[in-house]
């Protein structure tokens, strides 16, 4: 069994990382949605994309390897990295979207929870999450 290391940082520290991990391989309209009032299995998302599947590759590359030096947690899973279209990054606490432009601008998840709160980065030095 793998043990567990509870970090010094909360999870929305990490969020915060890892948004600017996408901010630093060029990340398009970074947000996140507070989806924990009403989704059971995740509390934030944090939605990005890039021009092509080799940049969206680079992002979640990086995100990983951000958190991970930082001595973040490990993704319970990942998804979609097969193709580099939209690849989802699972923290448990929170999930990382990222979208190839074509496919963020067909699955609009913005406006699918867009009646919930939305943030965007850069993080302005009043944005808080909860």
């Amino acid at each position: 069994m793998p043990v567990t290391v509870l970090s010094k940082l909360e999870s929305t520290d990490w969020i915060f990382l890892a948004a600017e991990a996408i901010e630093g391989k060029s990340g398009i309209d970074t947000i996140f949605v507070d989806v924990g009032d009403v989704f059971a299995l995740t509390e934030f998302f944090l939605i990005t994309s890039g021009r092509t599947s080799r940049q969206v590759k680079a992002i979640v590359e990086e995100v990983e390897d951000v958190i991970k030096a930082n001595g973040g947690p490990s993704p319970h899973r990942i998804e979609g990295n097969d193709e580099f279209k939209w690849v989802l990054i699972d923290y448990g606490e929170f999930l990382v979207h990222v979208f190839d432009s074509n496919e963020r601008a067909y699955y609009q998840l913005e406006r699918l929870w867009s009646d919930r709160p939305l943030g965007s980065f850069p993080r302005n030095e009043g944005a808080e999450l909860r």
